[in-house]
């Protein structure tokens, strides 16, 4: 047998293009924040015209009777913010599944205050839909009905403490184990301590404003990580 001979100059082979990480899952939470955080406001001018009838709930509804197109687009954004924010769970569930020693609770703890955002954005959305009919049919209805239906549209969708949980979460994870960029974790702290305050006075839904902030910034940080399972 004659021993096998190599050709002199092999064919090269092109190194494998580098993988680029997943990245729509962290936009779409950034995406679901900001709509959150605008759009929750701005639907929030609903009640501004009924603020001196505060007392009286016949004249508080009768001067919001031509302002129901408020309430059909808070539904819309309740939506809007439930479909982004669920994707941006799974996906940082997935993420820090991958940066996090096997058992971890991090990566659930951080998909589940999400979740617990997900609750309050359902329920403050679906009241929508009976105060839309009743505001555009006020006559007909009992003012004392319609009043309490106003006090969930203002509160139930603002009630965003659980990022505060997911902020907790991915600073454990990224001050421990690296998970994610220590200046993101130490930011993901501090939100998480203002989140907390919040919940501890009765201005839960003011968690509105850092959750809001935090998932835009996390969004963001998070979608341009340097490669996968890398650092941010």
């Amino acid at each position: 047998m004659h021993p096998a001979t190599l050709p002199e100059n092999p064919p090269s082979v092109a190194p494998p293009a580098p993988v680029r990480p997943p990245r729509a899952w962290a936009l779409t939470g950034a995406l679901g924040g900001l709509v959150g955080l605008v759009g929750i406001f701005t639907t929030a001018g609903l009640t501004a015209p009924a603020e001196p009838y505060s007392a009286d709930n016949a004249g508080y509804v009768a001067a919001l009777t031509d302002r129901a197109g408020y309430v059909w687009a808070h539904q819309v954004v309740t939506v809007v913010a439930i479909v982004c924010l669920a994707v941006f769970a799974a996906g940082l569930r997935r993420y820090l599944g991958a940066q996090e020693p096997a058992g971890s609770l991090l990566p659930t703890l951080a998909a589940s205050g999400v979740g617990l955002v997900l609750v309050g954005l359902l329920i403050g959305g679906g009241i929508s839909t009976e105060l839309f009919f009743s505001l555009n049919a006020a006559d007909e209805w009992d003012p004392d009905v319609i009043a309490p239906m106003l006090t969930i549209y203002s509160t139930m969708a603002w009630l965003w403490g659980g990022i505060g949980l997911t902020a907790a979460a991915v600073a454990v994870g990224g001050l421990r184990h690296g998970s994610v960029s220590r200046w993101f974790a130490v930011f993901s702290a501090v939100i998480a301590v203002l989140i907390a305050a919040t919940q501890l006075a009765p201005v839960q839904y003011i968690a509105l404003v850092p959750g809001g902030i935090w998932l835009v910034v996390a969004g963001v940080t998070l979608a341009l990580r340097q490669r996968p399972g890398g650092r941010s």
